[in-house]
């Protein structure tokens, strides 16, 4: 318990202390106007409420993702306890900061626009390229497991739920962000915090009085924990399996989406930098929860390649159903209905999202002006025409590469982040040093992971010195260009 309570305290800590380093380093300016007034549309563009953008923001960016990808992470061991903080504080949180307010100082411009401003016109094409088909991936992935569970509950085929899920999708898409977003979407995030917040109370409670224990954090412990350690490396594996929680390129496409609502750049450390650190005390919750449920992470790792009893059958241990698992026994019926919410609304909820930054990227790339309702139809339909194509076939191939094309954009936002640093004339260091771990990451993950996985299955060794020599290329690229600003600001 010892380690679940450091870890969540230095959580707050680094909110209060390196948030506000995050913020002095981009001169907050609460005096300076934000887009959601100059460019105030009624549609994306539209000032709310600091409270309702901050649950949003959460609800965006979390959704399932600090809670499954947790609950995979918990089989590594506790070494994804070290992740989750080190990686939320220092790399994820100041990634959604800098994509919010890189955002904020260039009119609320999407992603692609604020990557090819900062990093040329090629990367902005790269950006493009990988924005579409993440965005695409997250949001179809987030139909097809809601649809499944909501048959499987209701006994109505999962394609109808399909075509209503779609349905409310088109509708949400095309509305203004303050009709269906900004009205329930807070709701729906505090139905999230409630579920993780009620799960750590009782977490504390049951390792209290002896019945799930939680395991704490030692040189012995930091092992990889993993049946099957030869395809699951901890290292680059643990960081691509964590991404929301730690750090996920994904939350860059959400940013821009909030920073059109904000109104004041004062706003910017509460809403981008604490809603990361809000998901990482979630992914925190749900890491530990796995691993004191199930007794460990070897017999969550047992249970996840044996199965689990349920309801007298044998299945497979999913996240899905530890979720379901756990609640029901730690929070009663109540909590059997909010992880019901949670599983079917949350992915929902991040899919709907994903959509609109997908509407709003290609209505940006191909030139096309939003206020109308006909050129917002003329954008999304075929999306949806293309997702639900996407549907009916088998997607999970482009799922598997879902993972580290998440990372990737995470590591280009982060050099972003640099480049915009040196443009300044500033230290660029708090970005670049993330990113440089992230590419080493990203390429060592290409290299080592199996081909299932989205890799080449070659040895750890060419994996680390070919991503340790790409990282150190692109830093010291960096130092360079740094040093050079520098010097022509002072002639």
């Amino acid at each position: 318990m010892i380690t679940f309570i450091i870890c969540i305290l230095s959580l707050v800590a680094g909110y209060l202390i390196y948030g506000k380093i995050v913020s002095r380093k981009l001169d907050v300016d609460p005096s300076r106007q934000t887009p959601a007034y100059a460019q105030q549309d009624g549609i994306d563009y539209q000032p709310m409420s600091t409270w309702r953008v901050f649950v949003i923001q959460f609800l965006n960016i979390a959704g399932l993702g600090p809670i499954f990808g947790a609950i995979l992470g918990a089989a590594y061991g506790p070494a994804s306890y070290i992740w989750i903080v080190v990686g939320c504080i220092f790399m994820g949180a100041v990634h959604d900061f800098f994509a919010g307010m890189m955002s904020i100082r260039n009119g609320g411009a999407n992603l692609s626009d604020i990557t090819g401003r900062y990093l040329g016109r090629g990367m902005k094409h790269v950006m493009s390229v990988v924005l579409i088909f993440l965005l695409m991936a997250v949001g179809v992935s987030f139909i097809l497991g809601p649809s499944d569970l909501l048959s499987s509950m209701t006994g109505i085929s999962s394609q109808i739920w399909l075509l209503v899920i779609f349905a409310y999708y088109i509708v949400a898409t095309l509305l203004p962000i303050d009709k269906i977003i900004g009205r329930i979407y807070p709701y729906m995030g505090a139905v999230l915090l409630f579920m993780a917040l009620g799960v750590g109370v009782m977490l504390v409670v049951n390792h209290i009085n002896g019945t799930s224990p939680m395991m704490e954090l030692s040189p012995a412990n930091l092992a990889n924990w993993h049946h099957n350690p030869d395809n699951n490396i901890l290292l680059p594996m643990l960081f691509i399996v964590v991404s929301c929680g730690a750090i996920s390129g994904f939350h860059a496409t959400q940013s821009p989406l909030m920073a059109r609502c904000l109104k004041n750049e004062k706003h910017a450390r509460p809403v981008f930098y604490g809603a990361m650190i809000a998901e990482g005390i979630v992914a925190m919750i749900w890491a530990t929860a796995a691993m004191a449920y199930f007794g460990g992470p070897y017999e969550l790792n047992e249970a996840m390649t044996n199965g689990v009893e349920v309801n007298g059958e044998l299945v497979k241990l999913t996240p899905t159903i530890a979720v379901k698992m756990i609640c029901e026994s730690w929070l009663g019926k109540l909590g059997a209905i909010i992880a019901i919410i949670g599983v079917v609304v949350c992915p929902i909820t991040s899919g709907d999202t994903a959509f609109r930054s997908l509407r709003l990227s290609l209505a940006e790339l191909l030139k096309v002006d939003q206020k109308p309702v006909a050129k917002r139809l003329w954008v999304c339909l075929p999306v949806f025409a293309i997702a639900f194509f996407f549907c009916k076939v088998d997607f999970s191939s482009a799922w598997t590469f879902l993972g580290i094309a998440n990372q990737i954009l995470a590591a280009i936002v982060l050099w972003t982040g640099a480049a915009y640093l040196i443009k300044k004339g500033k230290s660029h260091l708090m970005c670049s040093l993330p990113a440089s771990f992230l590419t080493y990451v990203c390429v060592s993950y290409f290299i080592v992971a199996p081909h299932a996985k989205a890799g080449l299955h070659l040895s750890p060794e060419l994996g680390n010195m070919v991503g340790a020599a790409v990282a150190v290329v692109l830093f010291a690229f960096c130092l360079i260009k740094g040093i050079q600003v520098r010097r022509r600001g002072l002639k």
